[in-house]
């Protein structure tokens, strides 16, 4: 088990210097060991009431160990370990970071493209179904449910005896799985939201049922407990977040790559609870997870902090004087180590801190609701799609909210791309929201760097529907800075949504369509590109970009 470290240097520390004396005046720490929810102010004070319960999660997750080990076994027994795992954001982002850092299988439905959903319906004999959802009612991990259990059954399998529920207790899920005799209903702790769920059974349970050690990763947040609830300027949950969201002027870009850190996907999880807790009221934080020597690492941009995600048990930290090729220029990071159940609270805690100084409630989510909205909206009454502005090859183009950016006439997607670019503000952003299978198609993910390159600012890149649940809160909520590439492509094969009116297609095309709206409603520039062939559109859009740089 490694212990907490955490080095600050430049505008971090400075901003740790500055702010956490009157953290630890405030009592800060201890106060919200004690689950005070009144740290946040009058308007957060009824949500935060609610939302408190991972400070200590430790009691409630016990008990939990030797139950999912239990199951574990039986399944074993039974020739089932493979574990598919059905949930959004928050239920899915813990488990999928847990077993890769431990090196398990583990299969996360976490789309609404055909594609890679069809793609997880094989091995079924050996198949079980984990059901991950606060209420249930989320539309991705409802359709999710229906197709997996539709798949068991007719494969000759009785889908309720290989479905594992995870919920809140009296939700609309909880009484359905209970009348359906599922195999097994976990409840988790109601007073935790999602993204702070990590070490309850929204993480336990799929991750415990994979094969992870779940008794270290609780052991290990422990052991860090009453760290983070000292009083303490040393404290690096106080640090932590004084470094987030204290630094002068704000650097809200948060630069984080991985220099050397066994927790696989740590970055990602990380990103959605930043993100989400912290992008509102024109204000936030926003993470952009990068690889070394890529553009934003070798540039040293006023608004931005690097985060560097390091071994805590290495002999010696990464050195901004290593390769030139994985130099780090910003004299402005955080570096920070350590177990995995220990970074998880730490961060929490730290977002907490951020939330405070920000002046923002960190356990709401206003925008994201509005997209779920729009898409509901699109469902329940379809309308036409929009025609395409313009063609290109494999390539439909489409653009929302700034209507210059596809003047009359044929535009190529390099233009087109071209004018997105220049719609970026001096400290703004670049989002690409590609709507596609993050499996197979990930080679997309190529795009971001060289984005990063042409325009000279952050760029990031977010799985759709995946990502709504994650910086989709930011980009409507965050500051106004940001300028959106929307990728979506017809599938070669739809899928349906037992007893359900419409199908996988329908739904992401109604996901992507409806954050598009939400987005241009807010005024934010948005180019869509629609890949009539997704391989060819790809291809095409990778080409256009490489134009572009050369």
């Amino acid at each position: 088990m490694s212990s907490l470290s955490l080095t600050l240097i430049g505008a971090a520390r400075e901003a740790a210097e500055a702010q956490a004396p009157g953290l630890v005046d405030h009592e800060f720490a201890s106060r919200l060991a004690a689950q005070d929810h009144t740290l946040w102010g009058p308007d957060a004070e009824e949500e935060a009431a609610k939302r408190l319960g991972w400070v200590a999660p430790f009691a409630a997750g016990r008990p939990l160990v030797d139950q999912i080990s239990r199951l574990r076994q039986e399944l074993a027994a039974e020739g089932v370990n493979r574990v598919v795992l059905a949930g959004m954001g928050g239920s899915s982002l813990a488990p999928e970071v847990i077993c890769a850092s431990a090196g398990v299988d583990l299969v996360v439905l976490d789309s609404t493209d055909p594609q890679q959903v069809r793609a997880a319906l094989t091995e079924l004999e050996r198949t079980v179904l984990v059901v991950a959802s606060k209420s249930g009612s989320t539309v991705e991990t409802d359709s999710q449910r229906r197709i997996v259990q539709h798949a068991l059954e007719q494969a000759g399998i009785d889908p309720f005896s290989r479905t594992v529920v995870v919920t809140d207790p009296g939700s609309p899920m909880n009484e359905q799985a209970r009348e359906q005799g599922v195999r097994a209903v976990f409840e988790a702790d109601p007073t935790v939201g999602g993204r702070y769920s990590a070490l309850t059974a929204f993480g336990l349970v799929p991750a415990g049922l994979a094969g992870a050690d779940i008794a270290e990763l609780l052991d290990s947040a422990e052991s860090a407990a009453d760290l983070l609830a000292e009083d303490d300027a040393a404290n690096p949950g106080l640090q932590l977040g004084a470094a987030l969201g204290g630094t002068a002027p704000l650097r809200d870009k948060l630069v984080i790559t991985n220099a050397g850190s066994p927790l696989v996907g740590l970055g990602a999880w990380i990103e959605q609870l930043v993100a989400e807790s912290t992008g509102k009221q024109g204000t936030g934080l926003l993470p952009v997870l990068v690889a070394d020597g890529e553009p934003e690492l070798t540039r040293d941009a006023e608004d931005a902090l690097v985060v560097q995600l390091v071994d805590a048990e290495a002999d010696e930290g990464p050195s901004v004087d290593a390769d030139p090729a994985e130099t780090v220029v910003s004299p402005h990071m955080v570096r920070t180590g350590g177990s995995l159940g220990a970074q998880f609270l730490l961060w929490e805690v730290a977002t907490a801190v951020a939330g405070s100084l920000l002046g923002i409630n960190p356990f709401d989510q206003p925008d994201v609701e509005s997209a779920k909205v729009a898409a509901r909206g699109l469902l329940d009454s379809p309308a036409p799609v929009p025609a395409a502005t313009t063609v290109d090859g494999a390539v439909e183009l489409r653009a929302s909210g700034d209507p210059s950016l596809l003047p009359a006439g044929e535009v190529s997607v390099a233009e087109a791309l071209e004018a997105l670019l220049r719609r970026i503000p001096d400290r703004g952003y670049l989002a690409v929201m590609a709507y596609l299978d993050r499996i197979s198609e990930n080679r997309l993910e190529e795009l971001r760097p060289q984005l990063a390159a042409l325009c000279g600012r952050p760029v990031t890149f977010g799985w759709g529907p995946r990502f709504l649940h994650s910086t989709g809160q930011f980009h409507k909520g965050g500051p106004a800075v940001g300028a959106f590439l929307q990728i979506t492509g017809t599938p070669e094969q739809d899928l349906e949504v037992p007893d359900r009116p419409f199908t996988l297609s329908q739904l992401i095309t109604a996901q992507a369509h409806g954050d598009a709206q939400v987005l241009a409603d807010h005024g934010r520039p948005v180019l869509q590109l629609h890949l009539r062939d997704r391989n060819a559109g790809i291809a095409a859009v990778l080409d256009a970009v490489s134009a572009l740089a050369s």
